[in-house]
């Protein structure tokens, strides 16, 4: 452990790897938009959404042009949007970490999806 100025103790082998706990504000509707988030990236639903994103052009980082789209569900753009500043932070966390949980055959089947260009 090392002691920082401010003399508080920091252990710096999980420092980096620690994640703090956020409350969050509006705790039904966030489960609603994280329901509709993990059923899209479940394994059986995943191709069925990527191949949608491909038919409509938009790109799966783009959580506001999907979600706008009707892609993550009719009712979830609407409820993400009535989420607080905090939470709607903690919706786009959850999709970006999902959506790079997809098993690496389909990313690289919908490569052009993933793609930074």
């Amino acid at each position: 452990m090392a002691q920082t100025n401010s003399g508080y103790q920091v252990d710096t082998t999980t420092a980096l790897y620690e994640r703090p706990a956020v409350a969050i504000g509006d705790a039904a509707t966030f489960a609603a938009v994280k329901g509709s988030i993990e059923s899209k990236f479940s394994a059986a639903n995943v191709e069925s959404f990527l191949k949608s994103l491909v038919r409509a052009g938009l790109r799966i980082r783009e959580f506001e042009a999907v979600a706008k789209a009707g892609k993550l569900g009719p009712e979830t753009a609407a409820q993400y949007a009535k989420l607080p500043v905090g939470d709607q932070a903690l919706v786009r966390e959850l999709y970006l970490a999902s959506l790079e949980q997809v098993e690496i055959m389909l990313r690289d089947k919908y490569f052009k999806l993933y793609a930074y260009y």
